[in-house]
């Protein structure tokens, strides 16, 4: 009989490429998340259930597990805004899920992210400690994976921008220099996932997902730069880290207005004080080895595609400000001259 696999989170960046690496693997999978629109982007095939992950009661848990062999946590949020709450996502959900799951035959596989730890600087770090905490003293059967930078061929929130800054014409800004990172292509976590899944990992097992080496966030830009085929910049300024605090605070306002920008303040003190782990226990544990960033790189050829949405995306907040600019312009004018701006419509409207 086809085991039963359930992925919260299942239409983001790593629950999407679980999903696909699961199905592939035999296993009958759904999908839960919140965004229909989503779930329909990213497997428009494949069985869902649309919840806020958040609010779904042990209860409810308990009766979408029925029946399901294995279930993947990859739901997360990177900071609080407007559509995040991260205590809930990282920490409620994942005790009403690991209480539902108690008296079943149910393994859970946590995806949490390398270098959480309950002294971090960053509550999203911090949160993702607390919930690693309940599933491995509370679940009776898990594993705990914790990707470091992930790579993968969609552009998501971080490496979105990583491709972006890279493909800047002409020049390549360094930043955050001392930061030491790691990455992990996004099919390496997924097919941990599946070894889990299978068994082929012991239960128990807490693993870093990450390649060996690691470089400082200047020399990864330039490493995709030269990916994405661009000539070397002639120029390379030294971004002052003011202007980067500045732009990390902008982007935190912009996120409680609902917009999940990559620059907010969670990200750039990550990048600051650097993504990395050791690959030795996923190892010990018989676990594949995880591409180095280079052999990631070959996997993925840089297309025009790929070119075109670098260079594209810099450009897109500047288009959503001044779209926003101009809106609130056009409003406030009428209200110098409203007799005029009311005949715009009466006399001027196009006729159905």
């Amino acid at each position: 009989m086809m085991r039963k696999a359930v992925v919260l989170g299942g239409y983001g960046l790593i629950g999407s490429s679980c999903m696909r690496a699961l199905a592939d693997a035999g296993f009958d999978v759904t999908g839960i998340g919140r965004s229909r629109e989503a779930a329909m982007a990213a497997a428009p095939s494949a069985k869902r259930v649309i919840r806020d992950i958040p609010t779904v009661e042990t209860d409810e848990w308990r009766a979408l597990f029925s029946g399901v062999d294995v279930v993947v946590n990859a739901s997360g949020a990177l900071q609080d805004g407007a559509r995040d709450d991260l205590e809930a996502i990282h920490v409620t959900s994942v005790a009403r899920l690991v209480a539902a799951a108690a008296g079943m035959p149910l393994l859970i596989i946590q995806i949490s992210a390398a270098g959480v730890s309950a002294n971090a600087s960053t509550e999203f770090f911090r949160g993702k400690a607390r919930g690693d905490e309940i599933v491995s003293g509370q679940a009776a059967n898990w594993v705990i994976l914790r990707p470091a930078l992930v790579f993968s061929e969609d552009a998501y929130g971080g490496t979105a921008l990583l491709r972006a800054t890279a493909a800047l014409p002409l020049i390549l800004p360094k930043a955050l220099p001392d930061g030491r990172l790691q990455t992990v292509y996004v099919g390496d976590v997924a097919a941990a996932v599946v070894a889990a899944a299978r068994g082929e990992v012991p239960s128990g097992t807490i693993a870093d997902l990450t390649e060996h080496e690691t470089r400082s966030f200047p020399d990864l830009v330039a490493a995709v730069r030269r990916w994405q085929g661009h000539p070397a910049p002639i120029f390379s300024p030294i971004l002052p880290g003011f202007l980067l605090s500045a732009a990390s605070r902008l982007a935190d306002l912009l996120g409680h207005l609902g917009w999940r920008s990559p620059l907010r303040t969670t990200a750039l003190i990550a990048l600051r004080e650097g993504i990395h782990g050791d690959p030795s226990t996923w190892e010990a544990a018989g676990g594949r080895p995880c591409r180095s960033l280079d052999d990631t790189l070959a996997l993925l050829p840089a297309t025009p595609q790929e070119r075109l949405f670098a260079r594209a995306y810099l450009a897109l907040p500047l288009a959503i400000g001044t779209l926003a600019l101009f809106w609130c312009v056009s409003g406030l004018i009428t209200l110098f001259d409203l007799p005029r701006a009311m005949s715009v419509l009466t006399e001027r409207s196009v006729q159905p």
